[in-house]
């Protein structure tokens, strides 16, 4: 007579099959998420090189085929681009708040909301959103730069003062902040500081045609 040994999963062992069937479920999901995000950034990948070589549409039919939650801010930011290049102003800012979404401190999407902002004369907007880039990226001169033109456009002369000074100090040789710069210093009945801006814009401006 052959005695069969015991094991306690012999009485059930419909628990111990759907132990192994929970784990390998888990598994195969966390290999299935792990494919979908490699997928992911190599379809990000390819946008942002077919966007590079000016190919927006193939840039555009990669970068809708990432799933939105896998969408990086750097995607949002392209979609917000390439739909700021065809006129369609309010999606582009809605890609770009999407972009900021994902990532609070990235500056680009305030910025490039901002610029649309400008161009609608929504000033206090673009104000609003120059001010976050500038908290995110505070040794960008363009974005101060950009600051003081829309403070210029509210027609608050000082705050564009304070913002140009903050652009040239970071960076000295964009003709364009020694302009307005003089235009200030001249609205704050400061001749002789908007001469010397003014001199700087003119020897940056030979500089450049000499180049």
């Amino acid at each position: 007579m052959v005695t069969r040994k015991s094991y306690l999963f012999d009485k059930n062992p419909s628990i111990f099959y759907n132990f192994d069937m929970k784990k390998f479920l888990t598994i195969l999901f966390l290999i299935l998420g792990m494919i979908q995000c490699f997928a992911s950034e190599e379809l990000s990948k390819q946008a942002t090189a077919f966007y590079s070589d000016n190919n927006y549409d193939k840039t555009m039919e990669l970068l809708l085929l990432i799933n939105e939650k896998e969408r990086s801010p750097q995607d949002w930011l392209l979609l917000g681009n390439l739909l700021d290049e065809k006129g369609e102003k309010e999606q582009a800012i809605f890609m770009y708040q999407k972009a900021a979404e994902v990532d609070t401190k990235y500056y680009k999407p305030y910025y490039n909301i901002a610029n649309i902002y400008m161009e609608q004369s929504r000033y206090n907007m673009a104000v609003e959103n120059y001010k976050k880039a500038a908290k995110y990226n505070p040794a960008n001169a363009y974005v101060y730069y950009n600051l003081a033109c829309a403070y210029l456009k509210q027609g608050k002369t000082r705050d564009a003062k304070n913002a140009l000074i903050k652009a040239v100090t970071i960076k000295n040789d964009i003709p364009e902040v020694h302009y307005n710069l003089a235009y200030v210093y001249k609205k704050l009945n400061k001749p002789k500081l908007a001469k010397t801006y003014l001199d700087n814009y003119n020897k940056l401006m030979d500089k450049e045609q000499s180049l």
